[in-house]
């Protein structure tokens, strides 16, 4: 029996935290167990506003790329947008290629087909080129291409690579690149998916065709002793400048401020108190050229008309979430790139609904390539969804969702790792990725059911192959694992469909808890993926064995590679080399509760923590809770086929709440009984049949109290 442990946790650990967010002990509780205890890591789940997404000029090349595609634009150019098979590589895609599409500019898109391999290939580099086509973007792929970039260099061809793959030690040869996870990428996140990326790089060419674009402003604030700047570009602080001064003694001369202003638009949030401020500490005759940003600001946000720069600061959600105390320059900052981006709203009024629009991808990518739910991830699949549910999803996934029976207004980001991005991704698994890819694009309405139907089709076709194929291995797993001292299950199988052979590596690494291989062959190479847990980290592992593959690229926990066949017994021969240095953290069967909760506090109020834990998915698992010695009221059978499920009543406190309990009907004739106290572990959720919206259990165990 699993032991359901509770880590402890101290009021002088919770109190701070309920003071500072105005959240209650439940919910601090909560984060605290979860190691969430910072204002960056709390601000995320407390917060849904895209303000607090990262610029994405804090790529250090961002502008190059932005001036590289704006000119592929002036100057007519043909642009190709090479993306990957999956659902991340397919939004990514569609994303740059709406956006270029709206702009006139001359694009086209292509995905790798089955027998291509990952990533470019030097046959679309030459298709491209005998088109004359002179720029490349790709999305989700790219970083490890050197010899196909290099090719296109000797062919005139640019390249801007756009992903998010670990990177290797020596970086391809492209125009621009831009990965997060690149070590001098300058970005701050470096776990978004390609679809992220695709959409940091359409931003910031929506933001290039603004005033704002390419200008440069400082923002200063004076005090009795000190004289604070920033100097500005794209929204993005590129110098500071922090001057003491000592009241009748520090000079103008002495200071670094006439060099730092040179040339400068200057702001201050009271233009004329600053300049007063200025005279007063270097007499009249130094003069100033400065700007009042309230005036400015007041045109768009009204309310900070009659407030001054401490008032706004005091008020100041951004400065809640800081470490330490927000300094009146950082408020003036924020409030300065609030201004704008709602100036280029006011004036562009399509950008909000298209960003939401894309917005709705990237949920669905940062969802379907398993991205660590912390920081703007949780941004966009918040905004993602609810774009989804409030605005109506994007019309191939409008169809798709039809197809797969969703029910929008109940949509969550466990309905879509379940089902929308499988069936998704089961195009690109089975051969047809572009199927997906102009399902997302298409504009006619009777086409666009005939694709979704056809991606509902091959999605069956996958789930029949994937439980065809795991029944066929099931038997030498074991024995493989047992063979690999207990650290890796390999499965070498030339019948396995080479579009499964993630998700029976996935599944085989859930069920055995070890990392978990499957290679099979195609077209006289063989290929595999690989899976892996208890931190054993995949492109490190197949790293190590240098020049072997023909290619490979992937994730911490995600990663697939090819070789020759002539190579299978060399390849068997390195993995025992390798096996004595793979370490994996110990197993812990113990099951880790974030909370355990009275019955008598149990109500429906209790649920709206959901609104701020979710969405749920990788590193932000779904709340376990515990409640001990709750009435069972009343139990049924539910399903229409076995193994069937419980649906179980109980009484907590002055409320009763129904508990689903899947596949465990055979428990009703066992040791669950009516009128029963029981201990219950167990997530919550909310049900909606018929209009209606229920709070209830989904339960993992039932326990005798």
């Amino acid at each position: 029996m699993n032991n359901w442990i509770k880590t402890p946790v101290t009021k002088q650990q919770i109190e701070p935290l309920c003071t500072k967010y105005n959240i209650d002990q439940l919910l601090a509780s909560i984060l605290v167990r979860r190691g969430i205890t910072t204002g960056q890591d709390i601000l995320y789940y407390l917060e849904s506003d895209l303000r607090f997404q990262h610029n994405p000029f804090l790529f250090n090349s961002m502008e190059d790329a932005v001036e590289r595609i704006n000119q592929a634009e002036e100057e007519g150019e043909k642009v190709l947008i090479f993306g990957d098979r999956d659902v991340d590589g397919i939004t990514s895609t569609t994303i740059l290629y709406d956006y270029l599409k709206q702009r006139g500019v001359d694009v086209q898109c292509k995905l790798p087909l089955e027998t291509d391999g990952y990533g470019l290939s030097k046959k679309a580099i030459e298709e491209f080129s005998e088109q004359e086509g002179t720029l490349i973007i790709t999305v989700d792929c790219g970083i490890s291409n050197h010899e196909e970039i290099a090719f296109a260099a000797s062919l005139g061809i640019d390249v801007i690579v756009t992903d998010h793959h670990n990177a290797p030690e020596k970086l391809p040869s492209a125009v621009v690149i831009l990965d997060p996870k690149e070590p001098d990428s300058g970005y701050p996140f470096p776990d978004i998916s390609g679809a992220a990326v695709a959409y940091k790089l359409v931003s910031a060419l929506r933001f290039s065709h603004s005033d704002f674009y390419n200008s440069e402003i400082c923002i200063i604030d004076v005090t009795e002793k000190e004289i604070n700047c920033v100097k500005i570009r794209n929204l993005v602080i590129i110098k500071e400048l922090h001057e003491t001064i000592i009241p009748g003694e520090t000079s103008i001369y002495d200071l670094k401020l006439p060099y730092f202003l040179q040339g400068q638009v200057i702001y201050a949030w009271d233009a004329n108190k600053t300049k007063a401020q200025l005279s007063q500490l270097f007499g009249n005759g130094i003069e100033f050229n400065i700007y009042d940003l309230r005036s400015q600001v007041a045109q768009v946000i009204p309310s900070v008309e009659n407030l001054s720069a401490e008032q706004i600061n005091n008020n100041s959600k951004i400065a809640k979430y800081s470490e330490n105390p927000s300094t009146i320059l950082e408020t003036l900052f924020n409030i300065y790139v609030t201004y704008c981006y709602k100036i280029i709203n006011q004036k562009n009024k399509k950008y909000p609904a298209n960003e939401r629009r894309d917005l709705q991808l990237v949920a669905l990518a940062a969802i379907a390539d398993i991205m660590p739910l912390k920081n703007e991830n949780r941004l966009f699949i918040r905004n993602g969804l609810d774009s989804i549910k409030k605005d109506g999803p994007r019309a191939g996934l409008a169809e798709l969702f039809c197809q797969l029976k969703i029910n929008i207004e109940a949509l969550t980001s466990i309905d879509i790792s379940w089902t929308v991005t499988p069936a998704l991704n089961a195009a690109g698994r089975l051969g047809q990725a572009d199927v997906a890819l102009e399902l997302l694009l298409c504009e006619d309405p009777k086409k666009r059911n005939e694709l979704a139907v056809k991606i509902y089709e091959l999605n069956e076709q996958r789930k029949e192959l994937v439980n065809k194929s795991s029944w066929k291995i099931k038997d030498t797993a074991d024995s493989n694992i047992q063979e690999n001292q207990g650290k890796l299950c390999v499965i070498i199988d030339e019948e396995i469909h080479p579009g499964i052979t993630g998700n029976l590596a996935g599944k085989l690494m859930q069920e055995k808890n070890v990392p978990a291989i499957i290679i099979t062959q195609s077209d006289g190479v063989y290929k595999g993926s690989m899976r892996s847990c208890r931190g054993f980290i995949t492109t490190s592992f197949l790293s190590s064995f240098g020049d072997f593959f023909i290619n490979f690229g992937g994730h911490n926990a995600a990663a697939g590679f090819s070789f020759e066949s002539t190579k299978l017994e060399l390849f068997n021969k390195k993995l025992k080399e390798l096996l004595p240095s793979i370490n994996l953290e110990e197993e812990n069967l113990d099951i880790n509760i974030d909370a355990e909760i009275p019955a008598d506090y149990l109500c429906p109020e209790s649920f709206k923590i959901l609104n701020i834990m979710e969405p749920f998915g990788a590193e932000n698992k779904e709340l376990l809770l515990v409640t001990k010695n709750v009435k069972l009221c009343d139990a049924m059978v539910q399903g229409k086929k076995e193994p069937y499920s419980l649906k179980l009543v109980f009484e907590c406190g002055k409320h009763k709440f129904p508990g689903m309990f899947f596949g465990q009907a055979e428990r009703l004739k066992q040791d669950i009984k009516v009128g029963q106290t029981y201990d219950i572990l167990y997530t919550m959720v909310y049900n909606y049949f018929n209009g209606n919206v229920t709070p209830q259990f989904r339960l993992k165990e039932v326990r005798k109290s």
